[in-house]
């Protein structure tokens, strides 16, 4: 089910159903110790959007630790097709005559992957599809006090 806020920021009538629904402290998670390098690195460029989206909570922590170790696997798998290609000829014993091309393990890696990340991206609106169906307010621009008064005068 897609989240309430996401629902809220569409406009969605569902939200009047889901008025029992536990409502977790707005903000970000803080980033897990457990996380590499790579993995920390993707979150400390994808957290703050979320949380400027307003679409992100305290307890978000474990979906979001996933997304970021998927999305440095994906990553790594990609590396990995980009150098070596996808697919590689297997010869017979003598190394002569080709036998068949195989595809690299890495491919299906990196298909599988994309399907969860994709799944994990749209729960949170990182997609443009998903980011369609959200809404947002705007505050309309404040005036700086040069510009009211020049429309003051001008009025």
């Amino acid at each position: 089910p897609t989240p309430t806020e996401i629902l809220k920021r569409r406009g969605s009538r569902e939200v009047a159903k889901r008025d029992r629904e536990p409502r977790p402290e707005k903000g970000a998670p803080r980033c897990p110790a457990w996380l590499d390098k790579e993995a920390k690195a993707v979150w400390r460029q994808l957290v703050p959007q979320l949380e400027a989206l307003g679409v992100v909570t305290k307890i978000d922590g474990n979906a979001l630790a996933r997304y970021c170790r998927l999305f440095v696997r994906w990553k790594q798998c990609d590396a990995f097709v980009r150098k070596y290609g996808e697919s590689y000829i297997v010869k017979d014993d003598d190394g002569k005559q080709i036998k068949t091309c195989q595809q690299f393990p890495e491919v299906g890696i990196i298909n599988r992957l994309g399907v969860q990340l994709l799944r994990l991206e749209q729960e949170f609106g990182l997609t443009p599809a998903a980011r369609t169906r959200i809404q947002v307010t705007v505050e309309p621009p404040k005036q700086t006090e040069g510009k009211a008064r020049f429309f003051r005068a001008c009025g």
